[in-house]
């Protein structure tokens, strides 16, 4: 599973396989699912993501992760 967020349209899409989409469906206004040729559900793009969930903070509970990598993070300076 993969975050990715887009700060010049403010959307996050989150990828939940590397399938290629074959169908996009708006379910609510802003909130879009792709699905594959199976019709398995493969990500979700929120619009306005901001204005939707919190962006500054990402919690994770009891996933059974093997691995986990930060790309394109900007860290702040130490103080």
């Amino acid at each position: 599973m993969k975050f990715h967020y887009y700060p010049e349209t403010d959307s996050l899409y989150i990828e939940l396989s590397e399938r290629a989409s074959v169908d996009s469906r708006e379910v609510a206004p802003g909130l879009v699912l792709d699905f594959d040729a199976e019709g398995r559900l493969i990500g979700l793009d929120i619009d306005h993501a901001s204005q939707v969930v919190n962006l500054q903070r990402l919690e994770v509970d009891s996933l059974p992760l093997t691995a986990f990598s930060l790309v394109g993070l900007k860290s702040e300076p130490a103080r």
